[in-house]
């Protein structure tokens, strides 16, 4: 990869001057709050520095008084460049109601015109953001904004009915869990203490628990807009026009998208990890861009700290964006607005367009925090997946191995091995999630009263599931797990199927997908999916260490079209071709790859009742046998990009 150390930036020369809560009126008359911190004269602090700048834009719902965003504003006003943080409509000090993803189109091309027509502005709009201010910064582009000059759009989404609100049809309960907290800061419950007392006095995760949600009769109700578009996110299960909205639909938006650089973040345990590489993959073969993609190996939201590690994986020094990519994650930004807004050749454009970080093998051993060492490495490409990469099929068998050799067909009528696997799937005992592609699964952290005037209410959250790459073993902080506290793999309603140790490392790097033929005595339910990489037994984890890389489910009613279900006949066979979220990681020699395949993942995802009702409306649930089969006549597997040597 190319070296940035010594090439030409912005310095940190200018003073700043900040103005509070500008309206900026939208099209329909709603005024949204931002603040403009602009750079000031060094020689005389008071004044705005002469001339016309560079403007970079955030559009938040998190509070643009947040100690992030003013930090965020300041370097970059100190750089040279105009910067504008602002409460989306509904949020903290802007007017209007909050509609999750649905005003953020017309809003977001609005605020960048008024921006890009100020006597200060030079005409250049840049957009950065993380999460919804990512989501925020795409719906904009997808109308094409003339003003809209380059974007850093970090983990977010490109197709909120696929790869992020649902997920092949199951729905992210995260979304659940963050209309939540989004009802607990609202204007009006901020105002009331009484309303924020309702609003929390029983736990997120204790109402997920309880699903369905019921219309007036959760702490939402308090919040009526967004009681609606969180019932409408979790009813709304088929697929219809709803979902095709600009702000929810990007890849739909592709060709109208603006042509301006771009460069994508994301990584391998993000909760938008497939939204990210789409989103990549789309616009680089329709836009002349630049399009850029990073990959780290972080979890949501943590590249902003420079984190190291992923949930209980530790990477190392190589792991942090900092001092690899940049000297930190404000620094990648300012380098590619340097390049694209004030047109400093400072090699941005001469860099790889895809640097990843390849999850090594490691030694295996505990870190002095506790992790697992798990090691890796930056790697600069020309495209994803690079060049070199082959998909390899894994085929699932019956004696719970899983090989690159397809099934042996009967002989004589005796088969080799069992044709199928068949378990018990109970929806009001799922499958427990550890670890994975996670975030906002959270509940409010109790703050003594010393310190409730020094930590936001924004930032007393806390996740409610261990996040990024975990032992799939159970204990007693794994929602829903009991004892005795035994791996996930124990659990009857979980089918392993692993490799023997490698002989030689296996380098996977790209998108993962998985085939499986199921049936079921239901009418519909539900398949999960889980790549695992088994380490060997050690000193410091005698039992091994079954880290999860990847997960998916699919909802079986959805297999042929997801706006046409179709209730499944029981006991007949059907063909599931299900998507999985990437990666970038070595399985060492020793290892062994291993995929689990059960019918749940609960939080992360809402367990099918198994009744065909429309979920979110239904009244009941039934216990399900399913069945996956692995015979010649149907031989399921998974798709692996694997490196060559």
């Amino acid at each position: 990869m190319a070296d940035w150390r010594g090439q030409p930036e912005s310095p940190s020369e200018f003073g700043v001057l900040l103005a509070s809560d500008v309206r900026l009126a939208m099209r329909d008359g709603a005024g949204l709050a931002t603040d403009l911190f602009f750079p000031a004269d060094p020689a005389a602090p008071d004044s705005r520095a002469a001339g016309a700048c560079p403007v970079v834009l955030v559009r938040t719902p998190y509070n643009k008084r947040s100690l992030a965003m003013r930090e965020l504003g300041e370097y970059f006003a100190r750089r040279g460049y105009v910067t504008a943080i602002q409460d989306c409509r509904g949020r903290y000090a802007s007017e209007g109601t909050f509609d999750f993803l649905v005003q953020e189109p017309q809003d977001g091309y609005d605020t960048i015109e008024w921006l890009g027509v100020q006597a200060w502005s030079t005409g250049a709009v840049g957009t950065m953001g993380t999460s919804y201010s990512g989501w925020t910064q795409t719906a904009a582009a997808a109308l094409n904004p003339p003003h809209l000059a380059a974007m850093v759009v970090n983990q977010s989404g490109s197709n909120a009915y696929t790869s992020s609100v649902r997920h092949n049809g199951a729905m992210e309960l995260r979304f659940l869990s963050w209309a939540f907290m989004e009802a607990a800061t609202t204007p009006a419950n901020a105002r009331n203490p009484e309303l924020t007392a309702a609003q929390t006095a029983v736990s997120a995760a204790e109402w997920l628990r309880r699903l369905p949600l019921r219309p007036g009769l959760t702490p939402l109700a308090h919040s009526p807009s967004i009681e609606r578009w969180a019932l409408d996110l979790y009813t709304r299960g088929d697929y219809e026009e709803f979902w095709e909205q600009p702000g929810f639909h990007v890849m739909k938006h592709w060709d109208d998208f603006a042509d301006v650089p771009v460069l994508f973040c994301g990584a391998w345990y993000d909760s938008y990890t497939r939204a990210t590489i789409e989103n990549f993959t789309g616009l680089s073969q329709r836009k002349n861009g630049p399009v850029h993609l990073v990959m780290g190996p972080w979890t949501h939201g943590s590249t902003t700290v420079d984190t190291t590690f992923a949930g209980d994986v530790e990477f190392g020094e190589a792991g942090s964006l900092a001092g690899n990519l940049a000297d930190d994650f404000p620094h990648l930004h300012l380098r590619w607005f340097d390049r694209w807004l004030k047109g400093l050749d400072n090699g941005v454009d001469r860099e790889d367009p895809v640097r990843l970080f390849v999850m090594g093998a490691g030694d295996g051993s505990r870190s002095r925090e506790g992790r697992l060492r798990r090691g890796g490495e930056w790697r600069g490409e020309k495209q994803f997946p690079p060049a070199g990469v082959a998909e390899v099929t894994y085929h699932l068998r019956g004696d719970g191995s899983l090989g690159t050799e397809p099934p042996e067909p009967t002989s004589g009528g005796i088969a080799a091995t069992a044709d199928s696997t068949t378990f018990c799937y109970d929806p009001a005992d799922p499958v427990p999630t550890i670890g994975g592609n996670i975030s906002s699964l959270s509940d409010q952290v109790p703050v003594p009263d010393a310190l409730a005037d020094r930590i936001p209410y924004e930032e007393r959250w806390a996740s409610i599931v261990k996040v990024g790459g975990q032992d799939q073993r159970t204990g007693p902080d794994v929602l829903g797990a009991w004892p005795p506290y035994l791996p996930l793999g124990a659990r009857g309603d979980v089918v392993v199927f692993q490799t023997e140790p490698l002989a030689a490392d296996v380098t996977v790097i790209g998108p993962l997908s998985a085939v499986l033929y199921v049936s079921s005595s239901a009418p519909d339910t539900d398949f999960t999916v889980k790549l695992v990489d088994v380490f060997p037994p050690s000193a410091d984890y005698p039992h091994g260490y079954a880290v999860n890389i990847s997960d998916s489910i699919f909802r079986c009613r959805y297999r042929n079209d997801p706006a046409q279900p179709e209730p499944m006949v029981p006991g007949e066979v059907y063909q599931l071709r299900i998507p999985m979220y990437g990666t970038g990681a070595v399985f060492g020699k020793g290892h062994r790859i291993r995929v689990d395949v059960s019918s749940s993942n609960f939080p992360r995802f809402d367990p099918n009742p198994n009744t065909g009702e429309p979920i979110g409306r239904h009244h009941r649930h039934q216990v399900a046998d399913n069945t996956v089969h692995h015979s010649a006549a149907h031989p399921s597997h998974v798709v692996l990009p694997v490196l060559a040597d």
